[in-house]
């Protein structure tokens, strides 16, 4: 690790030489080049430049343990026992942010959401989650929209597919991906008696052209009238697209687009994404099919998350998190379960790492 940050600092202060020169600036495109590699740099720059202060520090406060004085002494010792926990923090900190990162988590994404377990219930379970990354999305900045939805007509979907563009976007939800299940007493339930349902998340990167090649005599499209929101306008018109990869017989569908053309766009995107999960299943026999190992089969038993609505519980099976603030998850407060999950990831990396060292 030692090697890795030298060379960061010796290449953080070569960027900060060039934006310098006057030169640099006269060319808009390098510049901006130089300016987002230093960017790139300066937590872990930073967080160097900590770690060397505090090693100072130590090494002062160590000093001072040979002290006559009991009372430097005693003092002494507790600024080392402070300095050393800082230190440990700040190294540990230091190593994640040098694991080299997942090209794909800069890339926005599309998520899946169907109703598995539980009929009409399931359904509007659905509904809540998709709900609950749109209200995520929102309280980050980031822009959602729906590709395409399968209404039960009570406010619940069999499937709604949608895409969240914005920074960092898969990097914080690809940990979503599985099985939610939900306990509570539906309000068609006269007896009172909780009830359990089931919905599934795919959350799946939302790939460029040039990453995936489709062979476009591989797709046959329909198109058709929507029934999603627009008015008259897509009502009288043909404006929803369904594609086919005839290959596998995977359906895709757009219809919440005004235009033919641009339900298109969007449906060839979706179908990219799940193409390049399934590619990944060729490439890494370990990691199974990596869209249907997001989702299982919808069984109760393969659930990541449970949300229990009588205790106000929400439970992360992969972590053992349990919080009593379902409520206001539901209402997009996330973090607390995503950075604990992009946490364990971390560790995980780490833990491999230092195993094949």
């Amino acid at each position: 690790m030692q090697d890795r940050l030298d060379a960061i600092a010796r290449r953080f202060e070569e960027l900060e030489a060039q934006l310098a020169d006057p030169q640099i600036a006269t060319d808009p495109d390098a510049y901006r080049q130089l300016a987002q590699e230093r960017s790139d740099l300066v937590p872990i720059a930073d967080g160097y430049r900590q770690l060397v202060e505090i090693e100072n520090a130590l090494a002062g406060a160590e000093e001072m343990l040979r002290d006559d004085d009991p009372e430097m002494r005693a003092l002494a010792s507790a600024e080392v026992d402070e300095l050393t926990a800082t230190r440990d923090a700040l190294g540990h900190r230091l190593q994640v942010m040098l694991l080299p990162p997942d090209p794909l988590d800069k890339t926005d994404v599309i998520i899946e959401v169907r109703a598995g377990t539980g009929g009409d219930e399931a359904a509007l379970f659905a509904a809540e989650l998709a709900r609950m990354y749109m209200r995520y999305a929102e309280s980050k900045g980031w822009s959602s929209e729906v590709v395409s939805a399968n209404e039960i007509g009570i406010g619940g979907y069999k499937e709604i597919v949608f895409t969240i563009r914005g920074k960092g976007v898969y990097s914080r939800l690809r940990y979503e991906s599985g099985v939610h299940r939900v306990q509570r007493v539906p309000k068609t339930e006269s007896s009172g008696r909780i009830h359990t349902s089931t919905a599934t998340v795919a959350v799946l990167p939302e790939l460029e052209d040039v990453e995936i090649e489709i062979d476009p005599n591989d797709v046959e499209l329909e198109v058709y009238r929507s029934s999603g929101p627009g008015g008259q306008h897509m009502q009288k018109n043909s404006t929803a697209v369904r594609l086919t990869y005839k290959p596998t017989g995977m359906v895709v569908e757009s219809q919440n687009e005004r235009s033919q053309l641009q339900n298109r766009v969007r449906a060839m995107s979706v179908l990219r994404a799940r193409l390049y999960a399934l590619e990944l299943e060729k490439r890494a026999s370990a990691l199974s099919d990596e869209r249907r190992s997001q989702v299982g089969t919808a069984e109760r038993s393969e659930k990541i998350r449970t949300y229990n609505f009588p205790q106000n519980r929400i439970t992360d099976h992969r972590l053992g998190l349990t919080s009593h603030r379902l409520v206001l998850v539901l209402e997009g407060d996330l973090d607390e379960f995503i950075d604990a999950l992009v946490s364990w990831q971390e560790e995980k990396r780490l833990q491999e790492i230092a195993a094949g060292a």
